[in-house]
């Protein structure tokens, strides 16, 4: 029974985590490409665009790490070479024409949407059956009402609390098939990435 709980818990902190990881990569390459392509017609613009596209191999490397924790869905590596023995524009010409740079903030930005399903995952999945089996302790202190019912006896709140109870195991399980499908995300992206 432990393990079933601790999978509950963890598979909702990776939602979560899910929700923080996609809302940062969609804030932080909307601002420094927009300002990396602003600034691109001054000589300050191209060395930022250029460390920005360097940030996606990190990025990856993170998102492939977090799905092995937390999903344990092994994904491919994601390697690039950086090469460092050429002048800076070359190497600043090279990054801007790999395509696969783009193609990895298209995906990572793409985590942003899949965040703001998690988080309205969590919130139904995780939250809303912790609530329920807590009703007999708000009866007390609050005025609850479920669909427009009226919950004012003890009864009826132990009813709700069973019904909480069945829900958490349901969504146990639709919070298993998400997070699976939250990996296979990253593992599709890492497939892309490497062709």
């Amino acid at each position: 029974m432990h393990k079933p709980i601790r999978c509950f818990f963890q598979n909702g902190y990776f939602l979560l985590l899910t929700f923080a990881t996609g809302l940062f990569y969609f804030c932080f390459y909307l601002v420094t490409l927009t300002l990396g392509i602003g600034l691109s017609f001054t000589v300050a613009g191209i060395p930022l665009l250029t460390q920005v596209l360097r940030t996606t191999l990190t990025f990856v490397q993170y998102e492939r790490i977090q799905t092995k924790i937390y999903t344990d869905i092994t994904t491919q590596p994601y390697e690039r070479r950086i090469r460092t023995e050429q002048s800076l524009w070359a190497q600043a010409k090279e990054e801007l024409m790999d395509t696969r740079n783009w193609t990895a903030i298209c995906w990572l930005m793409l985590k942003f949407w899949i965040g703001l399903l998690s988080l309205l995952s969590v919130a139904l999945l995780c939250v809303m059956p912790l609530l329920l089996m807590l009703t007999p302790l708000f009866l007390p202190i609050f005025d609850i009402r479920l669909f427009g019912i009226q919950i004012d006896t003890f009864i009826q709140s132990l009813f709700i609390m069973a019904i909480g109870v069945i829900f958490t195991f349901i969504s146990s399980w639709l919070l298993n098939i998400l997070v699976r499908l939250i990996g296979g995300y990253t593992r599709q992206m890492t497939k892309r990435l490497n062709r």
